[in-house]
């Protein structure tokens, strides 16, 4: 109150600020020193300048290997299935639970990391703590405590009518989904003439404290027979179909028109003959959103492989037009009138194996991230001079690999004066020249990270670079020791002082690699007492051993 009206307190905190309303502004920003979220803010900026110092390094303090999925959420790496799950926070990664071994019919399909909402009352104390909502394959959805693994709610989600396997989000920690899996009719019941018109079914929930919204079913009958895929996300209901359509509703407009009746998990329900509890077995979910007639098209757009994203402000979409010649050519348009904006076609002409790719910068900013072979070109939307209906795509900032010693010259000199003319020319992601493989954005530190390689010999070596992400100058490079086999699989993970490396090889091997961030006051490279630890993850009689 004292800040509101401009008090003598307020004008210690805010010189120069005389205005009731730019006073409320700024407090509600985290202006004022007394806000925890100027000491968090202050804590990340004091890390960011200590991480891009010459003497902080980053060192491979641990490594396991495993012959299961390795997964990373937070802080936690998870192996075998999710039964095993280790603190990677800590100086030296430490088990926080393990469980005993699941059969077939526990395993899991999917999972999804819930955190507590900020400024919520929750019904009980385990609500305020990281707990993990899994989806095993009997249908039932688990969440579990992050930190000891223990069942806190299970909700059985329906019988052997359909088999779910996906879970996203709708509404990041607020609203969730879970997909079935294609219904698909064996090839005998087919040749039988049997039909089936429900092609999936979606479960949709309220999370912390959880909660049952609806469960309905994409039925050809209504949105079409060449119906390949589904989505729900941020309220918009989305449906690709397989000649490269998509099209946009209101999922939020469905639920209102189309819910039979609502229920609550828990709670007893007599629905189509069938009498039991909402969310138990044998029972489960009732599908009580009857999608009756095609709802209300929002959007629709034509596009190579069903790839449509929007962003941007004011709003764009990008898609690929919609034949195979056009691979690799993205066309960036106005969401309000499908305009194509100025210089919106953006096109590396790329001769590579892989295809380059763009998508919208996840940092909220509305600019464009376009990753080729050897270039990152970031792109904004800004107003066309003298036309300010009219959007155009300019070029914010440049990066570029270093590729200083390349081999594509098509005249070489040889020592005795020879010249030598090359019958053909390297491909621009070829193995030999330093290649972008991984872009990703760090959200608490505000930083771009990228991961480039070069294949030397039959070694691959990777680098993981850090970037201004306002400017896109380089702050620091990190060499990774491990080989970098460009045939295999890979996610890298940049979370605030911790870089972890998945790796995934034939015959379903894994293998993960933790760096942590240390200041490097003495000769730590040197081998020591300090030497990076490997351990190496066996089972035996359904426990875990650690080997050093």
């Amino acid at each position: 109150p004292q800040a509101a009206a401009g008090g003598r307190g307020a004008a210690s905190r805010a010189p120069g600020a005389h205005s009731v309303c730019r006073l409320l502004s700024r407090r509600a920003h985290g202006f004022y020193a007394r806000d925890a979220g100027v000491s968090h803010r202050k804590n990340l900026g004091l890390l960011r300048k200590i991480m891009c110092q010459g003497n902080a390094k980053f060192k491979n303090v641990w490594t396991t290997h495993s012959t299961s999925p390795i997964a990373y959420e937070r802080g936690r790496i998870y192996l075998d299935n999710y039964q095993c799950c280790i603190s990677s926070i800590a100086q030296e990664p430490r088990i926080l639970y393990q469980k005993p071994k699941c059969s077939k019919s526990e395993k899991i399909e999917d999972a999804l990391l819930l955190e507590c909402p900020l400024g919520e009352m929750l019904p009980s104390p385990s609500d305020y703590k990281s707990s993990l909502i899994v989806l095993t394959v009997q249908n039932w959805l688990l969440r579990l405590s992050a930190d000891s693994g223990e069942i806190l709610e299970k909700v059985y989600l329906a019988g052997s009518c359909c088999k779910f396997r996906y879970l996203s989000w709708d509404t990041p920690q607020e609203v969730m989904v879970v997909k079935s899996a294609q219904n698909k009719l064996p090839a005998a019941a087919r040749q039988a003439g049997i039909q089936q018109s429900v092609l999936f079914y979606l479960a949709v929930f309220q999370v912390l404290p959880l909660s049952f919204i609806g469960m309905l079913e994409i039925n050809k009958k209504i949105f079409g027979n060449s119906v390949t895929d589904v989505a729900v996300s941020n309220g918009i209901l989305i449906v690709m179909y397989s000649m490269g359509l998509v099209r946009l509703y209101n999922f939020q407009a469905i639920v209102e028109q189309f819910m039979e009746q609502p229920f609550d998990l828990g709670h007893e329900f007599n629905w189509n003959g069938q009498v039991g509890v909402v969310g138990k077995y044998p029972f489960g979910l009732p599908c009580n959103i009857k999608i009756t007639d095609t709802p209300p098209l929002l959007f629709e757009a034509s596009s190579l492989e069903n790839a449509f994203q929007i962003g941007g402000y004011p709003w764009h979409y990008i898609i690929t037009p919609n034949k195979k010649k056009h691979k690799g050519v993205f066309h960036i348009c106005s969401l309000k009138d499908n305009a194509l904006a100025k210089n919106g076609i953006q096109d590396m002409k790329c001769c590579s194996l892989e295809p380059d790719w763009i998508y919208f910068h996840p940092d909220m900013s509305g600019r464009i991230i376009h990753v080729g072979p050897n270039l990152i070109k970031v792109l904004k939307l800004k107003e066309v001079k003298n036309n300010t209906d009219q959007m155009e795509i300019a070029e914010d900032f440049t990066i570029v690999a270093n590729r200083e010693n390349s081999m594509n010259n098509a005249v070489t000199v040889t020592a005795s004066g020879r010249v030598v003319k090359k019958r053909f020319n390297l491909l621009d992601d070829d193995p030999e020249q330093e290649t972008f493989k991984i872009v990703d954005y760090e959200d608490e530190l505000d930083l771009l990270s990228t991961v480039a390689v070069t294949q030397i010999g039959t070694d691959g070596r990777a680098h993981l670079d850090f970037h201004c992400n306002e400017h896109g100058i380089l702050l620091k490079s990190i060499p990774l020791r491990e080989s970098w086999d460009v045939t295999y699989s890979h996610e890298l993970y940049f979370d605030k002082d911790l870089v972890l490396h998945i790796e995934q090889k034939p015959n379903r091997r894994f293998s993960c690699y933790v760096y942590q961030m240390v200041c490097d006051t003495a000769k730590d490279d040197e081998c020591s007492s300090h030497e990076k630890t490997e351990r190496v993850f066996c089972k035996k009689g359904g426990r875990i051993f650690e080997y050093i």
